[in-house]
């Protein structure tokens, strides 16, 4: 698994080929600063490891105690006797504090703003005895040119840390300044291992096998990243998942795009379609109502003519009535049956008595020629005397002729019904066709 690296010169690294090796480990640090950035600590943390951190900057410690609870986070300095210093702090840049007064001379001489603040102080061995159970692992001191105090308030008798990796440069400088301190190690059963251009690393007598992993820097083969690094490459990946996720997104929005546009296309074609469609039924329901209007009218006329229709029905079979009434009276009163024979003689005119003896002749006249028609055997012997005799001929001829007209006047008159009596009853009919006999010249 490639190890990340969160210190400033690869310090963890080194740390980590020399005691990769080491289950839950133990460690101090002292200078501690930020347990993210910088922090030689962090990646053993992350590994299941813990230790105690110093660091007296109060927001430092605060960011230590919320980020590392395994951890024993103290806001005191470290230094070679108990009691109080004054802490310079240079705000614009990480890492410059330091109890070293000729340190924050040099800042300000350079134009940094120092800051000076009291913090207690405290001896790594009155540390380790309140703090430390078992071995020490490593221990690392960073506090711009205090190493020496450090170095003083620690009792190497008694705690023996496996590695020890000490600033040996002047703060922002590439000079040394191990010379001032180292005895105090070297004095205690340490070895000098390496020297990384800012750090030096010490080994513990016993513990000889560690030089050999701490004598070349880091390299490809420790497989190491720095945080940094990882932490692009997690944006990296976090921005492809975006945007992979955003191009899918797309893609969705582009699927649903092309589908509400289909779905636009198809309700346009749909709404014009109910348009055209609602034109048609508007102007068919214009057309129905146009016809409607035109058959009420019609029907309004109907009804008037019904109407009147049936008013003169009325009128005409309440004549009627009223007629067959009166008739019924005439015909049946006295006068009407005592006059009878008066009105006979009166249709018949001035001759009415010469006329009807001549109708009489002539009708015997005919029906004897029918008589004579009918007779086979007496026509035989009478048509040939009648041949004979131009006027007996002329006078048979005109008595033929009036009788096939009188025959058909009679069918005639049977049949034929006038207009104006049809709506009329068949007792009305007869009293009118009565009276008409009564009044007109008999034709017989």
């Amino acid at each position: 698994m490639t190890f990340v690296s969160y210190s400033q010169n690869s310090e963890d690294v080194l740390l980590w080929r020399a005691l990769g090796h080491v289950k839950d480990g133990f460690y101090i640090d002292v200078g501690a600063n930020d347990p993210v950035e910088h922090s030689v600590t962090k990646a053993f943390y992350d590994r299941g490891w813990r230790g105690i951190s110093i660091e007296p900057l109060p927001s430092f410690h605060q960011a230590f105690e919320e980020q590392r609870p395994r951890d024993v986070n103290l806001a005191i300095a470290a230094g070679a006797v108990d009691g109080e210093l004054t802490l310079y702090d240079v705000p614009a840049v990480r890492g410059w504090a330091s109890p070293d007064a000729s340190v924050a001379e040099l800042h300000r001489s350079e134009g940094h703003v120092v800051a000076e603040l009291k913090v207690p102080v405290r001896t790594l061995a009155a540390i380790c005895a309140e703090h430390v159970q078992g071995d020490i692992h490593f221990l690392k001191i960073d506090v711009e040119g205090f190493e020496g105090e450090v170095l003083r308030g620690m009792d190497f008798q008694r705690w023996r840390p496996w590695v020890l990796v000490i600033e040996a440069t002047l703060p922002n400088s590439r000079a040394t300044n191990h010379e001032t301190w180292e005895h105090l190690v070297t004095s205690q059963g340490y070895t000098y291992a390496w020297f990384d251009g800012l750090n030096r690393y010490y080994v513990a007598a016993e513990h000889p096998d560690l030089l050999a992993r701490l004598d070349i820097q880091p390299n490809v083969f420790d497989d190491y990243i720095t945080h940094h690094l990882d932490s692009a490459w997690q944006q990296i990946d976090a921005l492809r998942a975006q945007s992979d996720h955003g191009w899918q997104r797309a893609a969705e929005l582009e699927r649903h795009v092309l589908d509400y546009q289909e779905r636009a296309e198809f309700d346009a074609r749909t709404a014009a379609e109910l348009a055209q469609r609602s034109e048609r039924l508007r102007q068919e329901l214009a057309t129905v109502r146009q016809e409607l209007r035109a058959s009420e009218a019609q029907l309004q006329q109907v009804e008037l003519q019904a109407q009147t229709l049936t008013a003169q029905l009325h009128e005409t079979a309440a004549w009627g009535k009223d007629l067959e009434l009166r008739l019924l009276v005439t015909l049946s009163s006295t006068s009407w049956r005592i006059t009878a024979p008066l009105r006979f003689i009166a249709r018949r005119g001035p001759d009415g008595l010469v006329g009807l003896t001549k109708r009489k002749a002539r009708g015997a006249a005919r029906r004897a020629l029918r008589w004579l028609t009918s007779r086979e055997a007496l026509r035989r012997t009478v048509l040939p005397l009648v041949m004979r005799s131009p006027k007996l001929q002329a006078l048979l001829s005109r008595l033929l002729t009036a009788a096939k007209q009188a025959t058909q006047e009679q069918a005639a008159h049977g049949a034929a019904v006038p207009h104006a009596q049809r709506e009329l009853p068949q007792s009305a009919r007869d009293a009118l066709e009565q009276l008409r006999r009564a009044y007109e010249p008999n034709k017989d």
